[in-house]
């Protein structure tokens, strides 16, 4: 019996690789959500960053791997539909972006391994019960701790020294919106400055909150980390460089896209870390074994055009900090 067991084992191991792969690999499926719409350049570039690390690590689509992706668009009808499509397709795992995709996922299910990027505070949210050891059936990479969102604060004041409002644009519903919110007011008081809560849960609110608060004089904006804001960026960027709002945004897009200044996490680098957990978990480990990750990598960039036209001139310090300055 020995002996034909051993016969059988050199058989195999005579077999070429190519073939001993087929017969014991199979191909996994990954359905991802992203809270953008498909043509979005921001949603491009994500993608590209986690195909890109997945492939490094070994993952092929068309070969190991199959990835199903939905894009929500800033719909909030739009992402249960596609939740419930999604979870019904039988994922391996499922890659979801932001806060409430999450929280969709695990109210619809608690055992499908959920990896997250560009999500604020998980544990505020309820997705995980630490970030040490998550506990659940998700984890991923945070954006941030609150403490940031003070740091937007000092730089628009470093941006505008005579400023005495500025109006928090946020997402209420969001717990991170309270969260960024409660930062920046706890300084705001040491700097001189009114913090203000623009409170935007949906896009039609946006030009009545931007324009309501723009009628007094020395004020600024900050735009906190929200679907919301990304999604629609392009409107209100164009809405403070209209109302001539010097503006704090959260990522490297919107000053790219003509928004003054940012500063924050790669996002790119977000996308990277949940591929590589995506690895991980595909290989076995469990996500309520793996910690949160937290981002490495911030960006500070400035646009000098947005300045220009704002007819701000920004300091020599600040400029010889930046990771980008964009003429």
């Amino acid at each position: 019996m020995r002996r034909r067991h051993f016969i059988t084992g050199l058989c195999v191991a005579a077999l070429p690789v190519a073939v001993r792969a087929q017969q014991t690999d199979r191909v996994r499926r990954i359905a991802v959500l992203l809270a953008t719409a498909e043509d979005d350049a921001g949603t491009k570039a994500r993608l590209v960053a986690l195909r890109q690390r997945l492939m490094e690590l070994g993952w092929v689509e068309g070969r190991n791997l199959r990835i199903d992706v939905r894009f929500a668009a800033g719909d909030r009808d739009i992402r249960r539909k596609f939740v419930a499509e999604l979870l019904g397709s039988k994922p391996d795992l499922i890659l979801a972006q932001g806060v409430s995709m999450v929280a969709l996922f695990q109210q619809a299910s608690r055992t499908v391994p959920i990896v997250f990027a560009e999500v604020t505070d998980p544990v505020a949210a309820g997705l995980v019960d630490n970030l040490a050891r998550p506990g659940t059936n998700a984890t991923g990479a945070t954006l941030f701790e609150y403490g940031l969102a003070a740091k937007w604060l000092g730089l628009l004041k470093q941006i505008m020294p005579g400023i005495e409002r500025a109006g928090i644009f946020r997402d209420p519903s969001l717990v991170s919106g309270g969260g960024q919110f409660g930062a920046i007011q706890a300084v705001a008081p040491s700097l001189g400055i009114e913090a203000i809560p623009l409170d935007v849960r949906e896009a039609d609110a946006i030009e009545r909150s931007i324009i309501g608060f723009a009628v007094r004089p020395n004020s600024g904006l900050i735009i906190t980390a929200s679907d919301i804001a990304f999604v629609h960026r392009a409107q209100i960027i164009s809405l403070a460089m209209r109302h001539r709002l010097p503006a704090v945004y959260p990522e490297r897009l919107f000053v790219i896209e003509g928004g003054l200044v940012c500063y924050g996490p790669d996002i790119i680098e977000q996308f990277r870390l949940a591929a590589a957990y995506v690895d991980r978990i595909l290989k076995g480990e469990r996500p309520a074994d793996l910690p949160v990750q937290a981002p490495t990598k911030f960006d500070l960039a400035i646009n000098l055009k947005a300045a220009k036209a704002l007819s701000l001139t920004i300091p020599e310090t600040l400029l010889a900090t930046a990771d980008e300055v964009i003429q």
